[in-house]
């Protein structure tokens, strides 16, 4: 398995359509070029893209820490059906259950 550990962001493509998400990134000794790919992605939410973002880590979690992590954020944005359209947050959980998201965290 390839490590991605301190490889740079170079750059991201985000396929709405097709429910995607590639990250192209670099590695920091021989800028050796090295994607990753996310497929059947329901939403996502990057914060503070910058020039020279660095991936410490991928990790992955269960859908309760996304619960718990972004919680203010489901309220705030479930008007606009961010991640998709509910009328609670425990119907929320219920659905994504069933459907077997997944939480990453970069």
């Amino acid at each position: 398995m390839i490590s991605i550990h301190d490889n740079e962001i170079t750059s991201y493509q985000v396929d709405l359509k097709n429910h995607k998400i590639i990250l192209y990134t670099e590695a920091p000794s021989n800028s050796e070029r090295v994607e990753v790919s996310f497929e059947d992605v329901l939403a996502h939410r990057f914060e503070t893209q910058l020039e020279g973002s660095i991936i410490l880590d991928i990790q992955e979690y269960g859908l309760n820490r996304f619960f718990e992590n972004n919680n203010e954020l489901l309220e705030k944005q479930k008007d606009y059906c961010w991640p998709m359209h509910y009328d609670s947050i425990d119907e929320l959980s219920i659905q994504l259950m069933k459907e077997g998201y997944l939480y990453y965290v970069i």
